[in-house]
């Protein structure tokens, strides 16, 4: 039996990110908190926003790394915290799409598998979206 080889080459996301999402979860109850004013549909409100904030951190720390590329294929973040092994026939285009919205640039990294299309941002990537797409078409077969 075939076993995949071991990341050449992992993406992760940074280590000071789910931290700020944990602090700033915390600040949202007690911003809450503060500014209630006895006012429970506010401590509410604030407590869910930071339940969601604290489920995105928690997804970081659970399935820190979003990409690995090896010369079998990439293995991609798939759903919360899964993982998917897409070989290299499965790949069909590796793109950066950059946007300018309101004088802020964003990249985006887009791997075409076909059937999915995967989606990182920096953040995700802990590295810029295009240097990302070099060293993946680099190790591409």
């Amino acid at each position: 039996m075939h076993t995949p080889s071991s990341p050449a080459r992992q993406w992760r996301v940074p280590a000071a990110l789910p931290v700020a999402k944990l602090v700033g979860a915390v600040a949202l109850v007690l911003l809450g908190l503060l500014f209630a004013d006895g006012d429970p549909v506010q401590v509410v409100l604030a407590v869910a926003a930071a339940v969601g904030l604290a489920g995105w951190a928690l997804r970081d720390l659970l399935a820190p790394v979003r990409l690995a590329v090896d010369p079998d294929g990439l293995t991609v973040i798939h759903g919360y915290a899964g993982r998917r092994r897409l070989p290299w026939a499965a790949v069909e285009s590796i793109t950066v799409e950059r946007r300018t919205r309101m004088g802020l640039a964003a990249e985006t990294l887009e791997i075409d598998a076909g059937e999915s299309l995967h989606l990182f941002g920096r953040y995700d990537l802990d590295a810029p979206p295009a240097d990302v797409a070099e060293e993946l078409r680099a190790a591409r077969p």
